[in-house]
């Protein structure tokens, strides 16, 4: 009888093992980024709080705005990076991402801006465990500290944001456009003779590019066909009583594009048009049929 009892000891005594060197594996990486984090505070003279959970965050300006809380909408943009400086991710020029405080990701972002102002920006530094851990992701290494900037726009309304974002791209490119109620801004290059698009019902051929603010070419096609009522609603609103043969540039808000989903690669899933992006087209009116 007592001999039965030996492999079982023996098996239970190997898992107690296990157990013990993973959870001492875990607390190595842990102790090793605490090192790392702590350094880097030293090194750069910074003054940041820690959270119980083991994330760093510092209010880099407070904003002028009003306080930001769970329940509000928050737009901003992220700027990733390791602590060497490589970085990982920027929110693209002319873009905004926004979600409700309440539900922005991870926790310790939402945390680090509870109390913040609109228009604040804040620092979090997140050791390797509460981010992409010892799998990293295809552009992050295994076991990186992810040192992330969150500047919080001024605006509650992704409306005035868009219609900044335009205004600075115009400015910047010595671009006078006309607003029209829709806020959709046109710049009317050639104005045609034919026949004009006499409702949203109305099929239409184009020529037309369309490019994101910072002059990504997102889509282009020569001979479009398509009744105007299956496009985006930027078009519908700019479109409607225009002659063929005009040629116009406009530039979109990003609720009457694709908005705060944006639009994927269906097969890859990677975005084409990010969300909240305000877009740039040219359109030759080639064909018109009411």
């Amino acid at each position: 009888m007592r001999k039965k009892l030996i492999f079982p000891a023996i098996a239970l005594l190997g898992l107690l093992l296990l157990f013990n060197s993973c959870k001492k594996e875990y607390e190595t990486i842990q102790s090793i980024d605490e090192a790392k984090i702590q350094a880097y505070i030293k090194q750069n003279n910074l003054t940041m709080t820690k959270d119980p959970s083991g994330f760093y965050y510092q209010v880099l300006s407070q904003g002028g705005g009003a306080p930001l809380l769970n329940k509000d909408s928050v737009f901003y943009s992220l700027a990733i990076k390791s602590l060497s400086g490589t970085s990982y991710y920027n929110t693209a020029t002319y873009s905004t991402e926004g979600t409700y405080l309440g539900y922005l990701s991870p926790e310790a972002y939402r945390i680090a801006l509870t109390g913040v102002n609109r228009g604040g920006k804040v620092r979090v530094i997140l050791p390797s465990y509460l981010a992409y851990g010892k799998n990293g992701t295809a552009t992050v290494p295994s076991n990186e500290i992810i040192l992330s900037e969150i500047t919080v726009s001024p605006s509650a309304s992704m409306v005035d944001i868009d219609d900044k974002n335009i205004n600075d791209f115009l400015t910047s490119k010595g671009l006078v456009a006309v607003k029209n109620p829709s806020r959709v801004y046109t710049i009317m290059n050639f104005v045609g003779t034919g026949d004009a698009i006499s409702s949203t019902a109305s099929t239409i051929t184009v020529n037309y590019t369309g490019r994101l603010l910072n002059g990504t070419i997102f889509d282009q096609n020569n001979g479009l066909t398509s009744q105007l009522n299956l496009l985006i609603p930027g078009w519908q609103k700019t479109l409607v009583g225009l002659k063929q043969g005009t040629k116009i540039r406009f530039f979109v808000p990003s609720d009457l594009a694709y908005g705060a989903t944006g639009s994927r690669n269906q097969t890859t899933g990677a975005y084409i048009v990010p969300p909240n992006a305000a877009l740039d087209f040219d359109i030759e009116i080639t064909g018109v049929t009411n």
